[in-house]
This record gives C-alpha cells, structure tokens and sequence, in this order.
C-alpha cells in the first residue's frame, strides 16, 4: 500500500523554526566544544542543511555564535522577570526553581552562554557581557521596587557588587551541578543560591 503523499514529504520550516534548529544545533556543539573547534560545516550537517542555507541565516562564525548567546540570555531574562507587586524574598525561591528548571533541560545552551568569555571574538564577548549586564539590572530594578530591599543612592554601587558576585556564584554552583547532579537534589541547590542571594543582598 503506497504511503500517503503528505507523509512522504517533509513538512517545510519557516524561517523562525529553521533559524531555531540551526541554534540549537549550535548550542549542543558551543556546549561541547571549544569555539575554535566547531566547525560551521558541522553545524550544517546536524541540522540537515547545506552551508549555504545556515550562511544565509547567519554570515559569519561569530554572528552564529553571538546569536546563540543572545538566544540564551533572552530566554534566562524571560523566566526569571520579576513579578511586579510581589516581596522580592518571596519570589526568589519559585524564581530560582524555574531558573533551575531551565538549566536542566536546555543544559547545552546554558553551558555555551557560559562559554562565551573564553573566546577571542570580540563580539560574542560583547553579547555574553551585555546578557550578563541585563541579568544584573534585571535584580537590581527588582529589589528597587521591594520597598524591603530598596536601597538608598549611596548604597547602590555596594548592591551591584553583590549582585554580580552573586551571579557569578550561582553560575559556578549550576556549572558544577550539571557536570555532577548527583552532588544535590535540584531543592537544595535552590535553597543554597537563595541564602547566597539573600546574604548578599542583607544591609
């Protein structure tokens, strides 16, 4: 019996779909690999698609790449925006589940975000440094709004620097629980990054 028609042709991508699967072919490979040993070409093959087409979508290596980070960083401000109206001490723990979940199950371009600052382009480094920019002002104007957090002018620039030391802990700990998740259970990583996050933040 011949098989129907409409099973035997390939559904055609849009072109958002496409540029997605070309991202997170490259997500997996930037996770895996040191930058300078991926190769477009392998990109191209993963995602069943010649060089020419992925080309079409991003020109260079580094545009490819600085997309990747930039897809990542947009997703991580998404699901960790603050909810308006709400004590910032009662969202950290169901933010930081949520970001954990994340973590979890998009691991590979986590990793590859991450791997951004190890390489020498300077423009995947700029797109790595303003997602992490973001990040930052992201808690900042939420613990601005949280009349218990809000902190006066003059304390602001010790904040940031907690924040973003902060940051850099919690990427640490989420780095070092993907490579062993078996060191703690997703709840008390949550709880550890929460009391970093707290004792960080306490005047």
């Amino acid at each position: 019996m011949a098989a129907n028609p409409q099973e035997r042709t390939r559904r055609r991508l849009s072109t958002e779909e496409r540029r997605e699967q070309l991202l997170s072919a490259g997500a997996r490979l930037f996770a895996q690999n040191p930058y300078d040993d991926v190769w477009v070409e392998r990109v191209a093959e993963i995602a069943g698609v010649s060089r020419g087409l992925l080309y079409h979508y991003f020109p260079t290596k580094s545009d490819f790449f600085a997309a990747v980070v930039q897809r990542e960083s947009k997703r991580m401000l998404r699901l960790t925006a603050a909810v308006p109206g709400v004590p910032v001490r009662e969202q950290i723990g169901t933010g930081l589940d949520t970001f954990l979940a994340y973590v979890e199950s998009h691991a590979e371009g986590f990793r590859a975000f991450h791997r951004a600052e190890e390489t020498g382009d300077a423009t995947v480094r700029r797109i790595y440094r303003e997602g992490l920019a973001a990040h930052e002002d992201q808690i900042l104007a939420a613990l601005a709004a949280d009349p218990e957090t809000a902190s006066s002018p003059h304390e602001l620039p010790a904040l940031r620097l907690a924040v973003r030391g902060w940051l850099a802990f919690m990427v640490a700990v989420c780095l070092e629980w993907l490579e062993e998740p078996e060191l703690l259970p997703r709840a008390q990583v949550r709880d550890l990054c929460a009391r970093a996050l707290l004792g960080a933040i306490a005047p």
